[in-house]
């Protein structure tokens, strides 16, 4: 269990992703001043860390705090994240004749998606570095998230979401006691009216990839993973993407892992699925344009991939390369009738992002992208429930 006032956290210091500029980890940071669109990550001396540093007793990813950027454990704020299970999906790995098909399911999170993870996190960090108020611009999950930990923690939050996000989305936001601003357009022009409030610099700006603390919650899927295979990785992972957080923090998580000597250092490889109503990576990576800075996306049945400018597109796409993956598109169409089919044949509501990967898989297979004799892993990003 979590102990007060117990300091493990082996977090050295902050280092920009793109040039290297280090940063302290005991002050407030954003992203790197010097190349201003460049996310920090943080490092950690793993000299001495073997799996005997987890915390067995404790049923959350929090299992994980020598790897995580906390130091003091009075400041975790947490509503149980992460220890979500990963589900055997024989139905849908015979129909489409693969020997394995598993699916971690992240609607099992407080307020009901992955971002529980990256919000616990976030919101730890700040009340350790005595932030009092936060804001962020989200498609819908996020947004709730923040609004939890906020609200467990005692802070302000201010909530900016598109006009057109499903109801559920709205009122858990109020539950919560948050303030929420709704805009017309995407999360992009949330972002807007984000840095239009906040222009005084009164609130601290959550999101992604803004600041570096969300992605070490979402990496803690991928010590779960590894953890819950018995330190082994399945050959392909299908990630639902929009701002990519999660797609980078597991990257991030195995590279730690192999440094460590906790697993083997054949890496997943990667692959980034989106809306064909809002596909920037895709887009990049076809050449079809320099960068997604200028790409405009349109609302999509999965709201969390409505994401036209992400912040860590180049991130995106060395985890992309690296791995040997890449990313695809899908239609509305598809991502709609997929939700029901996986409904029917597996007994879980994912969510219109889930649903997006099990169309993706059956393409990658269909175009012998992903083998028969491979092991898959998708990522359930959240609950279906959220969007009726």
């Amino acid at each position: 269990m979590i102990i007060e006032n117990e300091i493990i956290s082996h977090c050295e210091y902050l280092k920009c992703s793109n040039c290297g500029e280090l940063y302290p980890v005991e002050q407030i940071n954003t992203f790197c001043k010097v190349c201003v669109k460049a996310p920090l990550l943080a490092v950690y001396s793993t000299g001495g860390l073997n799996k005997t540093s987890i915390d067995k007793s404790e049923r959350s990813m929090w299992r994980y705090l020598s790897m995580l950027p906390v130091f003091d454990k009075r400041n975790i704020v947490s509503l149980g994240e992460g220890f979500t299970p990963i589900l055997d999906l024989k139905s849908t790995a015979d129909k489409l004749g693969v020997v394995s098909v598993l699916m971690k399911d992240e609607s099992l999170n407080p307020t009901g998606s992955f971002k529980a993870r990256g919000m616990s996190m976030a919101i730890s960090k700040a009340k350790e570095l005595g932030i009092r108020k936060c804001i962020v611009p989200t498609a819908g999950n996020a947004g709730g998230a923040m609004a939890a930990y906020c609200a467990k923690a005692g802070m302000e939050a201010v909530v900016v979401m598109p006009r057109h996000t499903p109801a559920a989305f709205m009122h858990e936001v109020g539950i919560f006691g948050a303030e929420l601003v709704l805009v017309d357009g995407l999360i992009s022009d949330c972002a807007k009216k984000v840095r239009e409030i906040n222009v005084d610099g009164e609130y601290f700006d959550m999101s992604t990839m803004k600041e570096p603390y969300r992605l070490e919650g979402k990496k803690t899927m991928g010590y779960e993973i590894a953890e819950q295979l018995n330190w082994t990785l399945p050959d392909v992972i299908l990630y639902p993407t929009g701002g990519g957080t999660g797609l980078i923090g597991m990257w991030k998580a195995f590279d730690e892992m192999i440094e460590m000597g906790w697993i083997p250092a054949r890496r997943p490889r990667m692959i980034a699925v989106q809306a064909e109503n809002c596909q920037p990576i895709v887009e990049t990576w076809k050449g079809s344009q320099a960068d997604a800075s200028n790409y405009k996306g349109r609302p999509t049945l999965a709201n969390g991939l409505a994401v036209p400018n992400p912040f860590a597109e180049k991130m995106i796409l060395n985890v992309l390369k690296e791995s040997g993956g890449r990313p695809i598109a899908i239609s509305e169409n598809d991502i709609a009738a997929s939700q029901r089919e996986v409904g029917r044949t597996e007994g879980v509501f994912i969510a219109p992002e889930g649903a997006a990967l099990f169309v993706a898989l059956q393409k990658m297979i269909a175009l012998n992208e992903i083998r028969s004799s491979e092991n898959v892993l998708l990522l359930n990003t959240g609950s279906g429930y959220k969007y009726i």
